[in-house]
């Protein structure tokens, strides 16, 4: 797949702000500091299409990004910094909910989580929360030039056991910064969308 075109389509905290629910979407949830606006500016090809915050938590919309005319990348609000409030916490967990259970369009959602890490006990509730819309079975690994290719099985082998990944589940170790793995996830996302 060769990203030709992207553009921010709309940037909802409402059901009411979402755009026309007629195109395909994949969605990308992570936590706060994971690189996901990094990852998505570079599946675009673009410097600034997801705003890089140098605060963590800084999303609390969802961003809809058209692309190619032909279908959607979601950005989700990151979650998990300790910063945010209790009472924004629970607004997360309610825009995520509508939006999970009103999207026909909505295919996957691509959870990232950070390759030097073992992901944490939200990254385990997220990926159990996307088990029980169906929405699971694709991580990205990021930061991944952080790690040696030695390390890199070990870290993702420790990714899938803490996750309770099945067989079948994909991690795709992915470097905003080296450029590496992009490859590899926009053909799985194209498989998604042909599906």
């Amino acid at each position: 797949m060769i990203v030709k075109k992207a553009e921010l389509e709309a940037i909802a905290a409402r059901k009411n702000q979402y755009p026309e629910d007629n195109l395909k979407e994949i969605a990308f949830a992570g936590r706060s500091n994971v690189g996901k606006s990094s990852l998505l500016n570079l599946l675009t090809n673009r410097k600034n299409l997801a705003r890089v915050s140098g605060s963590p938590g800084k999303t609390r919309t969802i961003n809809f990004y058209r692309i190619n005319d032909s279908f959607r990348i979601v950005d989700l609000p990151g979650y998990g910094y300790a910063k945010v409030s209790k009472s924004v916490t629970e607004s997360w967990g309610s825009m995520m909910e509508t939006y999970f259970q009103s999207r026909q369009g909505l295919v996957k959602v691509i959870q990232l989580v950070d390759i030097r890490h073992a992901p944490s006990r939200q990254d385990v509730e997220m990926y159990q929360y996307l088990r029980h819309y169906g929405l699971d079975g694709l991580v990205v690994a990021t930061k991944a030039d952080k790690v040696s290719r030695n390390e890199m099985q070990k870290c993702i082998r420790q990714i899938r056991g803490t996750l309770n990944l099945s067989q079948e589940d994909r991690v795709i170790p992915v470097s905003s910064l080296k450029r590496t793995g992009q490859e590899d996830l926009l053909s799985e996302m194209e498989a998604l969308l042909e599906g």
